[in-house]
């Protein structure tokens, strides 16, 4: 049996088939931390910072908004194509950089730090923390934040966790997510340098619904 484990390759195949938005309204929701748009806490929760950067950008939007308000942002995507779209649309912007690569290599390999490192339903939650965290950590400045989000963890079920990407009747194309309790990703954190940590379950509009894991943490 032949097994495939092509991230990159998935991320591209879910570009190809996302619907271009109006450019007023991608700005607009662009800092969605949840899944429903318009709803929960904006970018605020980067403080104020004068560099950021995201942890796959996908369409870009992010990096674009915070560009339009003069922060210097990049954002690397493991999906060249998603690059290439971001900079198709917002490569005018001249504060909004994209760049094509696995956001491990990416922090390992650059001595350049940031006011604020971010990942929306991003590269934070498909990357074991463990490798990851001590490299944003080294690449914030000192007073630098770090926030995330992403779908909570089923109750129980914590770790790594599996997933086929293209289904079960698809190609043998899997990956992993990363699945903690708040408290889980606070003490994960704090074990890698970081203080200050917020990690709570943003409730969705419908109470019955899922909600959103949010984490903010700085350098201690």
């Amino acid at each position: 049996m032949v097994t495939i484990n092509d991230c990159a390759g998935y991320w591209d195949r879910y570009a190809a088939g996302v619907t271009t938005q109006d450019p007023e309204e991608a700005l607009k929701y662009a800092f969605g931390w949840t899944q429903y748009e318009g709803h929960g806490p904006g970018d605020e929760l980067l403080g104020d910072p004068a560099t950021a950067l995201e942890l796959g950008s996908g369409r870009g939007n992010a990096v674009a908004a915070l560009a339009t308000k003069g922060v210097d942002a990049t954002g690397i995507d493991i999906s060249s194509i998603q690059r290439e779209q971001a900079e198709r649309r917002w490569g005018h912007l001249p504060d909004a950089h994209y760049t094509h690569g696995d956001v491990v290599d990416y922090l390992t390999g650059t001595d350049r730090r940031w006011d604020a490192i971010y990942s929306i339903w991003g590269a934070v939650w498909f990357t074991d923390p463990e490798r990851l965290f001590p490299l944003i950590r080294d690449r914030l400045t000192p007073r630098g934040r770090f926030v995330f989000s992403h779908a909570p963890a089923v109750p129980g079920s914590y770790g790594v966790q599996g997933i086929y990407a293209a289904g079960f009747t698809g190609r043998q194309v899997w990956a992993y997510r990363w699945a903690y309790e708040p408290g889980g990703w606070a003490e994960i954190l704090r074990r890698h340098g970081f203080g200050g940590v917020r990690a709570w379950v943003e409730p969705a509009p419908d109470p019955d619904h899922v909600g959103t894991l949010i984490v903010e943490a700085e350098p201690s």
